[in-house]
Protein backbone atom coordinates (compact mmCIF):
# COMPACT_ATOMS: atom_id res chain seq x y z
CA UNK A 1 0.00 0.00 0.00
CA UNK A 2 3.05 2.25 0.10
CA UNK A 3 3.78 2.49 3.84
CA UNK A 4 7.38 2.60 4.98
CA UNK A 5 9.28 -0.61 5.66
CA UNK A 6 9.34 -0.36 9.48
CA UNK A 7 5.60 0.25 9.59
CA UNK A 8 5.02 -2.73 7.29
CA UNK A 9 7.08 -4.97 9.58
CA UNK A 10 5.20 -3.53 12.57
CA UNK A 11 1.88 -4.38 10.96
CA UNK A 12 2.89 -8.02 10.44
CA UNK A 13 4.13 -8.09 14.05
CA UNK A 14 0.71 -6.84 15.13
CA UNK A 15 -0.92 -9.89 13.51
CA UNK A 16 1.60 -12.14 15.29
CA UNK A 17 0.85 -10.40 18.58
CA UNK A 18 -2.92 -10.68 18.22
CA UNK A 19 -2.53 -14.41 17.46
CA UNK A 20 -0.58 -14.78 20.72
CA UNK A 21 -3.28 -12.81 22.53
CA UNK A 22 -6.08 -14.86 20.97
CA UNK A 23 -4.50 -18.19 21.93
CA UNK A 24 -4.49 -17.13 25.59
CA UNK A 25 -7.98 -15.68 25.30
CA UNK A 26 -9.28 -19.00 23.96
CA UNK A 27 -8.85 -20.51 27.45
CA UNK A 28 -10.62 -17.62 29.19
CA UNK A 29 -13.85 -17.09 27.26
CA UNK A 30 -16.83 -17.85 29.45
CA UNK A 31 -20.10 -16.57 30.79
CA UNK A 32 -21.00 -15.94 34.43
CA UNK A 33 -22.89 -18.24 36.75
CA UNK A 34 -25.62 -15.99 38.14
CA UNK A 35 -27.59 -16.42 41.36
CA UNK A 36 -31.12 -17.66 40.67
CA UNK A 37 -34.04 -16.33 42.70
CA UNK A 38 -35.66 -19.78 42.43
CA UNK A 39 -34.57 -22.61 44.77
CA UNK A 40 -32.95 -25.56 43.01
CA UNK A 41 -32.20 -23.59 39.85
CA UNK A 42 -28.96 -22.52 38.18
CA UNK A 43 -28.68 -19.49 35.91
CA UNK A 44 -25.74 -19.39 33.50
CA UNK A 45 -24.61 -17.65 30.33
CA UNK A 46 -23.45 -19.77 27.40
CA UNK A 47 -21.48 -18.22 24.52
CA UNK A 48 -21.47 -19.92 21.11
CA UNK A 49 -19.93 -19.05 17.73
CA UNK A 50 -22.03 -16.90 15.39
CA UNK A 51 -20.90 -19.11 12.46
CA UNK A 52 -19.49 -17.27 9.44
CA UNK A 53 -17.73 -13.93 9.87
CA UNK A 54 -17.36 -11.76 6.78
CA UNK A 55 -14.39 -9.38 6.99
CA UNK A 56 -14.00 -6.41 4.64
CA UNK A 57 -10.77 -4.46 5.20
CA UNK A 58 -9.26 -1.23 3.86
CA UNK A 59 -6.03 -0.52 1.99
CA UNK A 60 -4.26 1.30 4.81
CA UNK A 61 -3.81 -1.75 7.09
CA UNK A 62 -3.99 -4.68 4.64
CA UNK A 63 -2.66 -7.23 7.18
CA UNK A 64 -3.30 -6.14 10.78
CA UNK A 65 -7.04 -5.40 10.62
CA UNK A 66 -7.71 -8.82 9.13
CA UNK A 67 -5.50 -10.22 11.89
CA UNK A 68 -7.57 -8.56 14.63
CA UNK A 69 -10.75 -9.98 13.16
CA UNK A 70 -9.66 -13.44 12.03
CA UNK A 71 -7.66 -14.40 15.12
CA UNK A 72 -10.49 -13.47 17.51
CA UNK A 73 -13.17 -14.91 15.21
CA UNK A 74 -11.36 -18.26 14.97
CA UNK A 75 -10.85 -18.76 18.70
CA UNK A 76 -14.57 -18.00 19.09
CA UNK A 77 -15.23 -20.99 16.81
CA UNK A 78 -16.09 -19.16 13.58
CA UNK A 79 -15.06 -19.48 9.95
CA UNK A 80 -13.94 -16.35 8.07
CA UNK A 81 -14.51 -14.98 4.59
CA UNK A 82 -12.20 -12.06 3.80
CA UNK A 83 -12.45 -9.38 1.16
CA UNK A 84 -9.40 -7.13 1.26
CA UNK A 85 -9.10 -3.82 -0.57
CA UNK A 86 -8.94 -4.24 -4.37
CA UNK A 87 -5.71 -2.22 -4.44
CA UNK A 88 -3.90 -4.51 -1.97
CA UNK A 89 -5.04 -7.90 -3.27
CA UNK A 90 -1.51 -9.37 -3.52
CA UNK A 91 -1.10 -8.81 0.23
CA UNK A 92 -4.45 -10.52 0.83
CA UNK A 93 -3.40 -13.54 -1.26
CA UNK A 94 -0.02 -13.81 0.49
CA UNK A 95 -1.58 -13.64 3.97
CA UNK A 96 -4.26 -16.19 3.07
CA UNK A 97 -1.64 -18.65 1.80
CA UNK A 98 0.31 -18.39 5.06
CA UNK A 99 -2.84 -18.96 7.13
CA UNK A 100 -3.98 -21.89 4.96
CA UNK A 101 -0.62 -23.63 5.39
CA UNK A 102 -0.73 -23.24 9.19
CA UNK A 103 -4.30 -24.54 9.36
CA UNK A 104 -3.59 -27.50 7.08
CA UNK A 105 -0.36 -28.35 8.94
CA UNK A 106 -2.59 -28.65 12.02
CA UNK A 107 -5.13 -30.90 10.28
CA UNK A 108 -7.72 -28.15 9.93
CA UNK A 109 -9.20 -27.16 6.54
CA UNK A 110 -7.49 -24.10 5.06
CA UNK A 111 -10.88 -22.92 3.83
CA UNK A 112 -11.80 -21.94 7.41
CA UNK A 113 -10.13 -18.66 6.38
CA UNK A 114 -11.25 -18.09 2.80
CA UNK A 115 -10.54 -15.11 0.55
CA UNK A 116 -12.47 -13.35 -2.19
CA UNK A 117 -11.03 -10.52 -4.28
CA UNK A 118 -13.04 -7.84 -6.00
CA UNK A 119 -14.70 -4.47 -5.75
CA UNK A 120 -17.87 -3.01 -4.33
CA UNK A 121 -20.07 -5.64 -5.99
CA UNK A 122 -18.46 -8.37 -3.87
CA UNK A 123 -18.85 -6.28 -0.71
CA UNK A 124 -22.52 -5.69 -1.50
CA UNK A 125 -23.08 -9.42 -2.03
CA UNK A 126 -21.47 -10.16 1.36
CA UNK A 127 -23.58 -7.51 3.11
CA UNK A 128 -26.81 -8.89 1.68
CA UNK A 129 -26.07 -12.59 2.10
CA UNK A 130 -28.04 -14.10 5.00
CA UNK A 131 -25.36 -16.78 5.46
CA UNK A 132 -23.03 -14.03 6.71
CA UNK A 133 -23.70 -14.14 10.44
CA UNK A 134 -21.46 -11.16 11.24
CA UNK A 135 -20.02 -8.64 8.79
CA UNK A 136 -17.01 -6.69 10.00
CA UNK A 137 -16.39 -3.65 7.80
CA UNK A 138 -13.42 -1.27 7.94
CA UNK A 139 -13.52 1.73 5.60
CA UNK A 140 -15.11 5.11 5.01
CA UNK A 141 -18.14 6.37 6.90
CA UNK A 142 -20.02 6.83 3.62
CA UNK A 143 -19.61 3.19 2.52
CA UNK A 144 -19.99 1.91 6.09
CA UNK A 145 -23.42 3.49 6.34
CA UNK A 146 -24.50 1.67 3.16
CA UNK A 147 -23.13 -1.62 4.50
CA UNK A 148 -24.89 -1.14 7.85
CA UNK A 149 -28.23 -0.51 6.16
CA UNK A 150 -27.91 -3.58 3.92
CA UNK A 151 -27.00 -5.82 6.84
CA UNK A 152 -29.71 -4.37 9.09
CA UNK A 153 -32.31 -4.87 6.37
CA UNK A 154 -31.88 -8.64 6.81
CA UNK A 155 -31.49 -8.27 10.63
CA UNK A 156 -27.86 -9.33 10.39
CA UNK A 157 -25.07 -8.27 12.69
CA UNK A 158 -22.40 -5.75 11.67
CA UNK A 159 -19.18 -4.46 13.23
CA UNK A 160 -18.17 -1.07 11.84
CA UNK A 161 -14.75 0.61 12.00
CA UNK A 162 -15.15 3.82 10.02
CA UNK A 163 -13.62 7.30 9.82
CA UNK A 164 -11.92 9.48 12.37
CA UNK A 165 -11.31 13.22 12.67
CA UNK A 166 -8.96 12.96 15.58
CA UNK A 167 -7.70 15.79 17.77
CA UNK A 168 -4.70 16.40 20.00
CA UNK A 169 -5.22 19.10 22.65
CA UNK A 170 -2.12 20.74 24.14
CA UNK A 171 -2.50 22.75 27.34
CA UNK A 172 -0.11 25.41 28.59
CA UNK A 173 1.43 23.05 31.17
CA UNK A 174 2.22 20.31 28.62
CA UNK A 175 5.69 18.79 28.23
CA UNK A 176 6.63 19.98 24.74
CA UNK A 177 9.33 17.30 24.54
CA UNK A 178 6.42 14.85 24.37
CA UNK A 179 4.11 17.01 22.27
CA UNK A 180 6.33 17.61 19.22
CA UNK A 181 7.27 13.97 18.45
CA UNK A 182 3.72 12.82 19.29
CA UNK A 183 2.06 15.32 16.95
CA UNK A 184 4.63 14.54 14.26
CA UNK A 185 4.06 10.78 14.40
CA UNK A 186 0.28 11.09 14.67
CA UNK A 187 -0.02 13.50 11.73
CA UNK A 188 2.74 12.27 9.40
CA UNK A 189 2.91 8.52 10.12
CA UNK A 190 1.63 6.35 7.24
CA UNK A 191 1.51 9.63 5.26
CA UNK A 192 -1.63 10.64 7.15
CA UNK A 193 -3.56 7.56 6.04
CA UNK A 194 -4.42 5.99 9.40
CA UNK A 195 -7.97 6.15 10.71
CA UNK A 196 -6.32 7.38 13.95
CA UNK A 197 -4.19 10.05 12.22
CA UNK A 198 -4.22 13.40 14.06
CA UNK A 199 -6.02 15.88 11.79
CA UNK A 200 -6.70 18.64 14.34
CA UNK A 201 -4.14 20.08 16.78
CA UNK A 202 -5.62 22.41 19.41
CA UNK A 203 -2.96 24.59 21.06
CA UNK A 204 -3.48 26.86 24.06
CA UNK A 205 -3.06 30.43 22.82
CA UNK A 206 -0.08 31.02 25.15
CA UNK A 207 2.03 28.31 23.46
CA UNK A 208 0.56 28.34 19.93
CA UNK A 209 3.36 30.17 18.12
CA UNK A 210 6.15 28.28 19.89
CA UNK A 211 4.66 24.86 19.13
CA UNK A 212 3.94 25.73 15.48
CA UNK A 213 7.54 26.87 15.00
CA UNK A 214 8.96 23.73 16.62
CA UNK A 215 6.59 21.49 14.69
CA UNK A 216 7.55 23.10 11.37
CA UNK A 217 11.21 22.46 12.23
CA UNK A 218 10.39 18.81 12.97
CA UNK A 219 8.46 18.48 9.68
CA UNK A 220 11.52 19.79 7.81
CA UNK A 221 13.59 16.90 9.19
CA UNK A 222 11.20 14.13 8.05
CA UNK A 223 13.10 11.86 5.67
CA UNK A 224 10.95 11.44 2.55
CA UNK A 225 11.82 8.66 0.12
CA UNK A 226 11.42 5.10 -1.08
CA UNK A 227 9.37 3.14 1.48
CA UNK A 228 11.73 0.17 1.04
CA UNK A 229 14.65 2.26 2.36
CA UNK A 230 14.90 1.57 6.14
CA UNK A 231 15.87 5.24 6.73
CA UNK A 232 12.68 6.59 5.13
CA UNK A 233 10.06 7.97 7.55
CA UNK A 234 7.51 9.16 5.01
CA UNK A 235 6.42 7.52 1.77
CA UNK A 236 3.80 8.11 -0.92
CA UNK A 237 0.04 8.32 -0.75
CA UNK A 238 -1.78 5.20 -1.91
CA UNK A 239 -3.33 6.46 -5.17
CA UNK A 240 -3.46 9.41 -7.56
CA UNK A 241 -7.01 10.03 -6.32
CA UNK A 242 -5.57 10.58 -2.84
CA UNK A 243 -3.16 13.19 -4.24
CA UNK A 244 -6.11 15.04 -5.81
CA UNK A 245 -8.03 14.94 -2.50
CA UNK A 246 -4.96 16.38 -0.77
CA UNK A 247 -4.68 19.27 -3.23
CA UNK A 248 -8.42 19.99 -3.06
CA UNK A 249 -8.32 20.08 0.75
CA UNK A 250 -5.33 22.45 0.81
CA UNK A 251 -7.13 24.77 -1.62
CA UNK A 252 -10.34 24.70 0.44
CA UNK A 253 -8.36 25.44 3.61
CA UNK A 254 -6.86 28.53 1.96
CA UNK A 255 -10.27 29.68 0.71
CA UNK A 256 -11.71 29.33 4.22
CA UNK A 257 -9.01 31.55 5.74
CA UNK A 258 -6.19 29.15 6.53
CA UNK A 259 -2.47 29.76 6.07
CA UNK A 260 -0.16 26.96 4.92
CA UNK A 261 2.90 27.28 7.17
CA UNK A 262 4.53 24.09 5.93
CA UNK A 263 4.09 21.92 2.83
CA UNK A 264 0.91 22.08 0.76
CA UNK A 265 2.35 20.91 -2.55
CA UNK A 266 2.93 17.77 -4.61
CA UNK A 267 6.54 16.55 -4.51
CA UNK A 268 8.15 16.38 -7.95
CA UNK A 269 9.28 12.75 -8.02
CA UNK A 270 7.85 9.45 -9.31
CA UNK A 271 4.96 8.16 -7.20
CA UNK A 272 2.09 9.73 -5.28
CA UNK A 273 4.22 11.94 -3.06
CA UNK A 274 2.88 15.09 -1.36
CA UNK A 275 4.43 17.33 1.26
CA UNK A 276 3.32 16.81 4.87
CA UNK A 277 1.30 19.94 5.55
CA UNK A 278 0.52 22.28 8.45
CA UNK A 279 -2.36 24.78 8.18
CA UNK A 280 -2.99 27.53 10.77
CA UNK A 281 -5.51 30.32 11.20
CA UNK A 282 -8.75 28.43 10.60
CA UNK A 283 -11.71 28.58 13.00
CA UNK A 284 -12.47 25.36 14.87
CA UNK A 285 -15.72 24.89 12.95
CA UNK A 286 -14.44 25.59 9.42
CA UNK A 287 -16.03 23.10 6.99
CA UNK A 288 -12.66 21.70 5.90
CA UNK A 289 -11.63 21.17 9.54
CA UNK A 290 -14.76 19.06 10.00
CA UNK A 291 -13.95 17.01 6.88
CA UNK A 292 -11.82 13.89 7.19
CA UNK A 293 -9.25 14.07 4.38
CA UNK A 294 -7.17 10.89 4.20
CA UNK A 295 -3.91 12.78 3.69
CA UNK A 296 -1.12 14.35 5.80
CA UNK A 297 -2.80 17.71 6.54
CA UNK A 298 -2.76 19.00 10.12
CA UNK A 299 -5.07 21.88 11.06
CA UNK A 300 -3.60 23.83 13.99
CA UNK A 301 -6.22 25.72 16.02
CA UNK A 302 -6.05 28.09 19.01
CA UNK A 303 -8.08 27.78 22.20
CA UNK A 304 -8.38 29.59 25.55
CA UNK A 305 -10.39 27.45 27.97
CA UNK A 306 -10.66 23.75 28.79
CA UNK A 307 -14.43 23.64 28.51
CA UNK A 308 -14.51 25.10 25.00
CA UNK A 309 -11.76 22.88 23.63
CA UNK A 310 -13.33 19.71 25.04
CA UNK A 311 -16.53 20.74 23.25
CA UNK A 312 -14.57 21.38 20.02
CA UNK A 313 -13.00 17.94 20.25
CA UNK A 314 -16.51 16.45 20.36
CA UNK A 315 -18.21 18.64 17.75
CA UNK A 316 -17.13 16.58 14.72
CA UNK A 317 -19.29 13.69 13.56
CA UNK A 318 -16.65 11.02 14.10
CA UNK A 319 -15.56 9.77 17.51
CA UNK A 320 -12.52 7.55 17.09
CA UNK A 321 -9.36 8.80 18.82
CA UNK A 322 -8.40 11.82 20.93
CA UNK A 323 -5.55 12.93 23.14
CA UNK A 324 -4.61 15.69 25.58
CA UNK A 325 -1.21 16.79 26.82
CA UNK A 326 -1.22 18.16 30.36
CA UNK A 327 0.19 17.55 33.84
CA UNK A 328 -3.04 18.61 35.61
CA UNK A 329 -4.49 15.54 37.34
CA UNK A 330 -7.97 17.03 37.71
CA UNK A 331 -8.06 17.92 34.01
CA UNK A 332 -6.95 14.40 33.07
CA UNK A 333 -9.87 12.83 34.92
CA UNK A 334 -12.35 15.39 33.56
CA UNK A 335 -11.08 14.44 30.07
CA UNK A 336 -11.68 10.74 30.78
CA UNK A 337 -15.08 11.39 32.38
CA UNK A 338 -18.62 12.02 31.11
CA UNK A 339 -17.93 15.66 30.17
CA UNK A 340 -14.63 14.89 28.47
CA UNK A 341 -13.86 13.20 25.17
CA UNK A 342 -16.68 11.31 23.48
CA UNK A 343 -14.29 9.08 21.52
CA UNK A 344 -13.65 5.35 21.75
CA UNK A 345 -9.93 6.00 22.31
CA UNK A 346 -9.13 8.67 24.90
CA UNK A 347 -5.42 9.23 25.50
CA UNK A 348 -3.27 11.34 27.81
CA UNK A 349 0.27 12.44 26.92
CA UNK A 350 0.55 10.06 23.96
CA UNK A 351 -0.50 10.42 20.29
CA UNK A 352 -3.90 9.54 18.82
CA UNK A 353 -2.40 6.70 16.77
CA UNK A 354 -0.47 3.56 17.68
CA UNK A 355 -3.05 1.60 19.68
CA UNK A 356 -2.09 -1.59 21.54
CA UNK A 357 -3.84 -4.86 20.70
CA UNK A 358 -4.85 -5.56 24.32
CA UNK A 359 -7.44 -2.79 24.38
CA UNK A 360 -10.70 -2.65 22.46
CA UNK A 361 -10.18 -0.65 19.26
CA UNK A 362 -13.00 1.43 17.79
CA UNK A 363 -15.03 4.59 18.07
CA UNK A 364 -18.39 6.23 18.57
CA UNK A 365 -20.87 8.21 16.45
CA UNK A 366 -20.04 8.13 12.71
CA UNK A 367 -17.02 5.94 13.46
CA UNK A 368 -19.56 3.13 13.74
CA UNK A 369 -19.53 1.93 17.35
CA UNK A 370 -17.68 -1.33 16.64
CA UNK A 371 -14.85 -2.74 18.74
CA UNK A 372 -12.07 -5.06 17.58
CA UNK A 373 -8.95 -6.74 18.99
CA UNK A 374 -8.65 -6.75 22.79
CA UNK A 375 -10.67 -6.41 26.01
CA UNK A 376 -14.13 -7.98 25.56
CA UNK A 377 -14.34 -7.40 21.77
CA UNK A 378 -14.62 -11.19 21.42
CA UNK A 379 -18.28 -10.92 22.48
CA UNK A 380 -19.16 -9.39 19.09
CA UNK A 381 -18.03 -12.62 17.38
CA UNK A 382 -20.29 -14.84 19.51
CA UNK A 383 -23.95 -15.19 20.41
CA UNK A 384 -25.09 -15.30 24.01
CA UNK A 385 -27.69 -17.60 25.53
CA UNK A 386 -29.10 -17.16 29.02
CA UNK A 387 -29.70 -20.68 30.35
CA UNK A 388 -31.83 -21.71 33.32
CA UNK A 389 -31.41 -25.26 34.63
CA UNK A 390 -33.89 -26.74 37.10
CA UNK A 391 -32.17 -29.47 39.12
CA UNK A 392 -34.97 -29.75 41.69
CA UNK A 393 -38.28 -31.64 41.65
CA UNK A 394 -40.33 -28.45 42.02
CA UNK A 395 -41.39 -25.83 39.48
CA UNK A 396 -41.30 -22.40 41.14
CA UNK A 397 -41.91 -19.50 38.72
CA UNK A 398 -39.92 -16.28 38.60
CA UNK A 399 -41.28 -13.19 40.40
CA UNK A 400 -43.17 -15.53 42.73
CA UNK A 401 -46.02 -16.05 40.24
CA UNK A 402 -48.53 -18.79 41.18
CA UNK A 403 -50.14 -20.51 38.18
CA UNK A 404 -52.24 -23.36 39.60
Amino acid sequence: MGKIFVEGVGEVQEYVDVCDYAVGLSRMIGGPILPSERPGHALIEQWNPVGLVGIITAFNFPVAVYGWNSAIAMICGNACLWKGAPTTSLTSVAVTKIIAKVLEDNKVPGAICSLVCGGADIGTAMARDERMDLLSFTGSTKVGKQVALMVQERFGRSLLELGGNNAIIVFEDADLNLVIPSALFAAVGTAGQRCTTARRLFLHESIHDEVVAKLAQAYAQVRIGDPWDPDTLYGPLHTKEAVKMFLDAVEQAKQQGGSVVYGGKVINRPGNYVEPTIVTGLPHNAPIVHTETFAPILYVLKFKEEEEVFAWNNEVKQGLSSSIFTKDLGRIFRWLGPKGSDCGIVNVNIPTSGAEIGGAFGGEKHTGGGRESGSDSWKLYMRRSTCTINYSKDLPLAQGIKFQ
